[in-house]
């Protein structure tokens, strides 16, 4: 959910990600839209560089479609939840973009009530429910900022995204 400050490097991938994702189509005498006009947020999974790597190479890959937060986090810090439409940039661990992703759906749940289809959506280790629920309640009870606690009928945002342009790491 943090977003890191803005960089040349990801204001670059934007002016090139908004035109490879096609979101330029309006004619030009109407003028710049709002959409192709600011950055979207940039922002990376997980608490840590490794996870970020990880996370961000699932979803270029086409692996990752889907994300889980705890609903509490969004309120704790004042930040309106994802709404479909949402653009958003995909951070590496190292700060550097990754993919350029739309929000598709959101939901909010309770921990104890996702299911498999969203779990295997999430894309991580073995794409099980049990997996998810395992590696979930882990992170929220280590990556707690704002002391909620964890709770098996915690408020979780599921969120679907879908790739526009994604950019493959350099080899």
């Amino acid at each position: 959910m943090s977003q890191p400050a803005s960089s040349p490097e990801v204001e670059n991938f934007w002016v090139l990600a908004r035109r490879q994702a096609r979101l330029e189509r309006l004619p030009a005498y109407f003028g710049p839209s709002g959409l192709v006009s600011l950055p979207p947020p940039a922002w990376s999974f997980g608490a840590t560089q490794e996870q970020a790597d990880e996370l961000a190479g699932l979803v270029v890959d086409g692996v990752k479609t889907a994300t889980a937060s705890a609903a509490e986090d969004y309120a704790a810090e004042g930040v309106p939840l994802p709404e479909p439409g949402t653009l958003g940039i995909v951070l590496d661990g190292a700060g550097h973009p990754r993919a350029l992703v739309a929000t598709t759906e959101v939901a909010v749940v309770a921990f104890d009530r996702v299911d498999a289809e969203h779990a295997h959506a999430e894309g991580e280790g073995d794409r099980t429910l049990a997996t998810w629920r395992h590696r979930h309640e882990t992170f929220f009870r280590e990556v707690d900022p704002h002391g909620r606690g964890f709770r098996p009928d915690m408020p979780v945002v599921l969120e679907r995204f879908r790739v526009l342009h994604p950019k493959p790491p350099k080899r």
